[in-house]
């Protein structure tokens, strides 16, 4: 139809221009004369162009009629070509093919055979359509944001009680402990000009934590040579876990202490600690220990580099504690640690604790309750907690002594002689 339209105009286009060029010629020579050889051009002219349309007319007409033909002609339905929709998606259709269905996500681009029955097409379909989960696509979420009602500890430790918190399977972490416990921060003149102690010298102890799983992880720590240089070494299990439903949290650990380096007086721990959320910020702890062949607290009267003395079980009395003979070298001890923590920011913390030896304490030298209390700053996988303690020790036999055992002073374990104290968590990876 359009060619023909075409063919037309150019025909009427022609007889004007023609018609035109030969009138103007006859026109010039006012018809006096005969016809002009520019007005038979013209003619001439006109007639050839009015053939040449009606030719071009004839030839666009078997394609006209084809187009049209193919227009008459009904498209095949999409069943016949094996395609069928999703109902309710927009972007998946389904190909059968070989007795066969596919399900094309146009969006994505995937092509998934399709096994499931004609009425889970549509959920199918729907979960293809959806666009993939990515990082930056996925619901914000806080780091170390706690779950519902479970308290988050921010430290392996209370001051001196462990917290039993869980480690990260293949976690690693390190711990620093110091304890100015040769200067009391309160007692005596001018304690501002040594900063409540802390020119003194510190009993610096560290160790590392590994994470063997999700529960069971392994330790060792290390205190100097003026509490004796011992090596401890410890291996758990956390058996029981708040964020997985369980009403508390329980841990199961044991250690093997060896003074020396691991070469004398050695002490066989076992501990279990136990926690309880009481909101998402705050939390209780119970750590009942039994220390078998326990070693009192002193400081070497020699040089400090010495071997720290043997004390065995045997002996009548204990060696090295500033010359008291109410102190046994040797005994099984049973203490049991209490605890607590409260945020009274989101990363902030008070802390306090308390650990009476029940049995065999006085043979230890232990008058009165081992106790500390502190702030604890939380940020992300570092804590810091400072604080002040009557309790020198550390590892799992000696947090349980306290200053007065250490120095030959009764009376060095009375809240007089507290002193300051603080500890560093770290979280490597």
């Amino acid at each position: 139809m359009d060619t023909r339209v075409t063919a037309a105009k150019k025909l009427k286009q022609g007889w004007l221009v023609h018609l035109h060029v030969g009138f103007g010629a006859l026109a010039g020579k006012r018809l006096v004369r005969p016809l002009a050889p520019a007005a038979l051009v013209g003619l001439l002219s006109l007639t050839s162009l009015h053939a040449t349309a009606a030719r071009e007319a004839a030839d666009a007409a078997p394609s006209t009629k084809a187009a049209a033909a193919a227009l008459a002609t009904p498209a095949p339905s999409p069943e016949a070509l094996g395609v069928s929709f999703v109902e309710g998606s927009t972007s998946t259709i389904v190909i059968e093919r070989a007795g066969k269905k596919y399900l094309v996500n146009l969006a994505s681009h995937e092509i998934k055979e399709v096994e499931k029955p004609e009425a889970s097409l549509a959920a199918t379909a729907q979960d293809a359509s959806a666009p993939p989960k990515s990082q930056g696509m996925a619901s914000p979420q806080k780091p170390g944001k706690p779950s519902s009602g479970v308290y988050e500890p921010g430290d392996d430790f209370i001051f001196s009680l462990p917290t039993g918190r869980r480690l990260d399977r293949h976690g690693f972490y390190v711990n620093f402990n110091h304890r100015f416990a040769f200067n009391p921060a309160f007692s005596g003149k001018a304690r501002g000009h040594v900063l409540l102690g802390l020119d003194d010298f510190s009993i610096s102890s560290f160790g590392f934590r590994y994470g063997l799983t999700k529960n069971a992880f392994v330790g060792i720590y290390r205190s100097p040579s003026v509490i004796g240089r011992p090596i401890q070494l410890s291996a758990g299990y956390n058996l029981l876990d708040e964020h997985g439903g369980k009403p508390f949290n329980a841990v199961f650990r044991f250690s093997v202490e060896g003074q020396n380096d691991f070469s004398r007086n050695f002490t066989t721990d076992f501990e279990g600690i136990f926690s309880r959320s009481l909101t998402s910020r705050a939390q209780i702890y119970f750590v009942p220990t039994v220390s078998l062949h326990n070693r009192p607290l002193g400081v070497p009267l020699r040089n400090i580099a010495d071997p720290f003395p043997y004390q065995p079980c045997s002996s009548l009395v204990a060696a090295d504690v500033a010359g008291r003979t109410d102190i046994r070298p040797c005994a099984n001890t049973f203490s049991l640690g209490v605890g607590g923590a409260l945020d009274i920011r989101p990363t902030v913390a008070l802390v306090a604790e308390v650990i009476p030896t029940l049995v065999n304490g006085r043979q230890m030298g232990i008058h009165r309750p081992a106790y500390s209390f502190g702030i604890q700053k939380k940020i992300w996988r570092h804590a810091f907690t400072f604080g002040f303690s009557n309790s020198p020790g550390t590892t799992v036999s000696q947090r349980g002594g306290t200053r007065a055992t250490m120095l030959g002073d009764p009376s060095a374990d009375r809240p007089s002689g507290l002193f300051v104290g603080f500890d560093l968590t770290r979280q490597i990876f």
